[in-house]
């Protein structure tokens, strides 16, 4: 897990699903103009327009070259490649989500965040210890059935399994569900792997532009300084605003006028 640092290296990135407007390519131009440095892989910048039976023959069967690429495309916009979103659902088989280990070794990453549930759980972290990767989970507010939301479905995720099951925090739908985020932030920082950042309002209320929710990051951001941990805050644009760029832009500098 990620050691403790100075107090004034926050990072604020974004999960490149904020540009799911366009390409791969597109983004990395969009997060070089913004001057974002770190990025969460979303799955849908790497994976081909499929469905069904063919879209999990290529899950499990995928070429690790185009992969490498995309670290190597990274790599020379100058952005780090923290983690890879790819969401290991309960239809997928067994070496579909081992294949998703496999393209988080070729991309370079040994943490993987993942849209997921409980029961899932005891198949991703016997590929997790295998490959020596931490697997993020990821909360929404209104959960399908076996989904995150609270922390007692985090904790029924982590508890009798292996160090590699973490969290992926999304502050704004655990705010929506009901929950403090920066009271869990400070009691399982240790298991948090990453923090997604967006603005909702609560009782499962809608996406807003930074600052008009409810959602507490301005307060989540001065804990990560205050206390000096190095969990990645990863924008994740999902309000309906004008123009991607401008918008991601705009949530950007919100977040760096609280940490700078």
């Amino acid at each position: 897990m990620p050691a403790e640092i100075a107090p004034a290296a926050v990072v604020i990135g974004v999960q490149t699903y904020s540009f799911r407007d366009r390409s791969l390519e597109d983004a990395i131009k969009a997060m070089n103009s913004i001057g974002l440095r770190e990025c969460e892989l979303f799955q849908g910048h790497i994976e081909p327009k499929l469905h069904g039976a063919e879209l999990m023959k290529w899950r499990e069967t995928a070429s690790l070259g185009p992969l490498r690429e995309v670290r190597v495309k990274l790599d020379a916009a100058g952005v780090e490649l923290y983690a890879f979103n790819y969401s290991f659902r309960p239809d997928w088989t067994d070496r579909a989500i081992e294949h998703g280990f496999e393209m988080a070794k070729a991309l370079g990453t040994d943490k993987i965040t993942a849209s997921s549930t409980v029961p899932t759980v005891d198949r991703i972290d016997k590929y997790a210890r295998q490959y020596q990767i931490y697997v993020g989970m990821h909360g929404h507010s209104n959960p399908a059935a076996g989904e995150f939301a609270s922390p007692e479905s985090f904790a029924a995720a982590m508890q009798g399994h292996s160090k590699y099951i973490c969290v992926n925090l999304d502050i704004g739908h655990f705010t929506a569900a009901g929950y403090d985020a920066v009271d869990y932030l400070k009691q399982h920082h240790d298991r948090i792997l990453t923090l997604h950042l967006k603005d909702r309002k609560k009782n499962d209320g809608d996406n807003v532009p930074f600052g008009e929710g409810d959602t507490p990051i301005r307060q989540v951001l001065l804990t990560l300084k205050q206390k000096g941990w190095s969990i990645p805050a990863n924008i994740e644009y999902e309000y309906k605003g004008a123009d991607t760029v401008a918008e991601v832009r705009r949530c950007y500098e919100y977040c760096r006028k609280i940490v700078d």
